[in-house]
């Protein structure tokens, strides 16, 4: 395995994603945004209670559901991945 590899593998294990983490920072980019909950999960196809409970950590959304946060917001989901990760980082 090269190094590089093992490195990230042993970053991986350390890093537990939370759903707490994931739903502060999609409230984060979504308040930035000025869009509501209700217009945002309306334009997701999902119901705004299940946007509130992912942004307040209660649930983790679907790959599919986070794609669409994202893309409704004009964000690219890799720089949300990118900051939960730096979010992550900061606290271990």
């Amino acid at each position: 395995m090269k190094e590089g590899k093992s490195k990230r593998w042993n970053c991986c294990k350390v890093l537990n994603v939370d759903a707490l983490t994931a739903g502060r920072v999609i409230a984060d980019y979504r308040k930035k945004k000025r869009i509501t909950q209700e217009i945002l999960s309306g334009l997701c196809g999902i119901n705004r209670t299940h946007l509130s409970a992912i942004e307040r950590g209660l649930r983790s959304p679907t790959l599919t559901t986070f794609i669409r946060l994202c893309y409704a917001m004009e964000v690219d989901p890799s720089e949300v991945v990118v900051t939960i990760e730096k979010k992550l980082l900061l606290r271990s």
